[in-house]
């Protein structure tokens, strides 16, 4: 019984633990993307920023990526870097797993949204 008390409250105590974790990342993410909601090259120009040098990904001046076709294969050279698959392949830890997947979904909704304006 003793066993069964312990194991839930170091449950409670991981949960605390990764809801901290989540709130310290979001708030990372947030102060990254802020200005830059949906401005494609924005986000992609700064992408290494929130990534890290460890990420693999080469920093990308906002000069290269003017032209649609160069934001075009900027953009998926960064789908394939945080994409939540690939991460999973490559063995990424939590951390940079759930900055990803929030990176992921910004660069996906700034796709969107340049893909509209570009039409």
């Amino acid at each position: 019984m003793r066993d069964l008390v312990a194991q839930k409250e170091q449950a409670e105590r991981n949960c605390d633990t990764l809801q901290r974790l989540a709130e310290t990342l979001d708030t990372e993410v947030r102060r990254w993307s802020s200005g830059k909601e949906g401005n494609l090259r924005a986000l992609l120009s700064t992408l290494l920023y929130i990534l890290g040098p460890d990420s693999g990904w080469q920093p990308i001046p906002l000069t290269d990526v003017i032209t649609s076709a160069a934001v075009k294969k900027t953009y998926r050279k960064a789908t394939l870097c945080v994409h939540p698959d690939k991460l999973q392949q490559r063995g990424a830890s939590i951390q940079h797993k759930y900055i990803c997947e929030k990176v992921f979904d910004l660069l996906k909704e700034a796709w969107n949204k340049f893909n509209s304006e570009e039409r």
